[in-house]
């Protein structure tokens, strides 16, 4: 996230400030060659702690927007104390900055130089800040890999889970069609046999009523007929 960038620039800052602070005083008790060495090296810490609190305004630009307010007024107090240190250093070394050595940017101050050494630093922080930001950024890319892989694979065992749910269902459904085709088997046999008994009934009772149908005539005709 932005707020940790923030922070570690925020650490990294802090370490050149102490740095920073130190010498002012240090530069009010020597002279001469001495003098001009601590502001040389109070421009190098200058120039390197504005290009952290740039790295920071950047960092402020994408941070969330929880985060801004505290953010903003860390970074407006940095601006405020950097600028102190830097009239205090004009006061403890008058004349030794834009006179003796040669400026390095309007917005590193008066006291900027241009000296290979400061340069390399400089450029070696840049570097620095660049690949902890390129560390951070393949950092959480690989975190949001593990995270898309995770949810892959959860998602691929409630599949299999779901696969295996339907499975069983298609199972019992299967076996309640079996039954139900042998219930239906036994079903036809039932109506069948049924049907074959219903048949015997009627022969059995067709031959009853001709039977009786025969008594019946054979009485008319002794009763009324043979005399």
């Amino acid at each position: 996230m932005s707020s940790e960038e923030f922070e570690k620039l925020n650490e990294i800052y802090r370490s050149l400030y102490d740095e920073l602070r130190l010498i002012p005083e240090r530069a009010l008790k020597c002279h001469g060659e001495e003098r001009k060495r601590l502001v040389r090296t109070f421009d190098e810490r200058q120039g390197e702690a504005e290009e952290v609190l740039q790295g920071m305004e950047e960092e402020l630009r994408g941070a969330p927007p929880s985060y801004r307010n505290a953010m903003s007024t860390k970074l407006r107090l940095h601006r405020r104390d950097l600028g102190k240190l830097q009239r205090e250093m004009k006061i403890s070394a008058p004349g030794l900055g834009g006179s003796s050595l040669p400026p390095h940017g309007g917005h590193h101050g008066i006291y900027s130089s241009q000296n290979e050494q400061s340069t390399h630093q400089q450029s070696q922080r840049a570097l620095l800040l660049q690949g902890t930001e390129c560390l951070n950024n393949a950092s959480q890319s690989i975190e949001r890999s593990h995270r898309i892989a995770a949810e892959t694979e959860q998602i691929g065992t409630e599949i299999i889970e779901e696969l295996g749910e339907q499975r069983e269902q298609l199972d019992r459904t299967r076996d309640r069609l079996v039954n139900t085709g042998e219930n239906l088997g036994r079903s036809r046999k039932i109506l069948r046999a049924m049907s074959r008994r219903l048949m015997t009934n009627k022969l059995l009772l067709a031959i009853i009523i001709l039977m009786e149908l025969a008594i019946l005539g054979a009485v008319v005709y002794l009763k009324f007929f043979k005399k």
